[in-house]
């Protein structure tokens, strides 16, 4: 038996059903849609119709927004950076950025930037470059003797303590 020769059993796959060819193939007249009027026609359907009443979609209130500036930001911890360095991805020595992370295998690819999150413990003393870190990520690499160089730019507002008057 070679693979050119292998078939389906007999009567294992069926046949299309072609409508609206006579009353006699069992699918002629209306071509299985019924009765007349829109439902019976090509391309229109009655989505969420509930017979005139208000339909659930209109009834229930719009919430949210979606904003189209927020910033696609990876997220590693500290744990997943002191993995990488014991398993000799990363080289403490260097600054650690995005390009680095995703050499290393820690990230899968460079979004928008990287937050830094305080979830584990680190050993080295390391110095990161990254867009945000959170507080205990910052005060857990500072107390290992490394640094965290923040890139996302200042907000006006609160940097200076000014309100706009």
């Amino acid at each position: 038996m070679k693979l050119n020769e292998i078939s389906d059993n007999a009567g294992s796959r069926k046949g299309r059903m072609r409508i609206g060819r006579g009353i006699g193939s069992g699918k002629g007249k209306t071509g299985g849609r019924g009765g007349k009027g829109q439902t019976a026609r090509t391309g229109v359907r009655i989505k969420g119709f509930e017979g005139g009443q208000m339909p659930l979609h209109r009834r229930l209130p719009k919430r949210g927004f979606n904003n189209i500036f927020a910033l696609k930001l990876s997220v590693v911890n500290l744990d997943r950076v002191q993995a990488a360095i014991d398993r000799g991805a990363l080289d403490g020595k260097d600054t650690i950025d995005v390009e680095a992370l995703v050499r290393s295998g820690v990230l899968r690819r460079a979004k928008d930037g990287v937050r830094l999150l305080g979830k584990g413990e680190i050993k080295a003393a390391l110095q990161f470059a990254v867009y945000g870190a959170s507080k205990s990520a910052v005060t857990a690499v500072e107390k290992a003797g490394g640094s965290v160089k923040i890139l996302a730019p200042q907000k006006t507002g609160e940097a200076t303590g000014d309100t706009a008057a």
